[in-house]
């Protein structure tokens, strides 16, 4: 992995706090997003869905499991670079597997390459209830480069 090590250098915690800050848009008031885990090379993300949440049919939109996967890949690079803002989304793919009714949903995020200016991470997402994959995604994170100092 050039460059970067797979050693977390943020917890769980912290990445909520830099998120709270950061992305406050991205809860307000709901608080339904969130990092639960965080270890080397891999993090976990959390959607405690609720009717908000659904779309006609009972199941959880696909916007709301978009943003599960992006948020797992921003907590990932994150996580293991640092409390960085400016790292954004070049390219996110999901596939949608089966429904998800309302309930917690885990997004199960790994790193695939962390490099100097990019990161390629996949992640699962899964039902905490019965543990099915609702939606697969694999995406790509740029990674600002370290401005110099003076």
């Amino acid at each position: 992995m050039s460059n970067h090590s797979l050693s977390p250098v943020m917890t769980a915690d912290d990445v909520n706090r830099f998120l709270i800050n950061v992305y406050p848009q991205l809860n307000e008031e709901f608080a339904a997003y969130s990092v639960a885990d965080v270890k080397p090379g891999r993090c976990v993300v959390r959607l405690a869905a609720t009717d908000r949440h659904l779309r006609p049919g009972g199941t959880v939109s696909g916007p709301c499991l978009f943003t599960l996967a992006d948020i797992g890949g921003y907590a990932c690079v994150l996580s293991h670079v640092g409390p960085e803002a400016l790292c954004v989304t070049t390219n996110l793919n999901i596939n949608f597997m089966r429904k998800a009714g309302p309930g917690q949903i885990d997004g199960h995020c790994r790193i695939l390459k962390l490099g100097k200016s990019l990161m390629v991470f996949d992640i699962e997402m899964r039902t905490a209830k019965d543990d099915l994959i609702v939606a697969q995604a694999s995406g790509t994170y740029s990674i600002p480069p370290k401005r110099s100092a003076g």
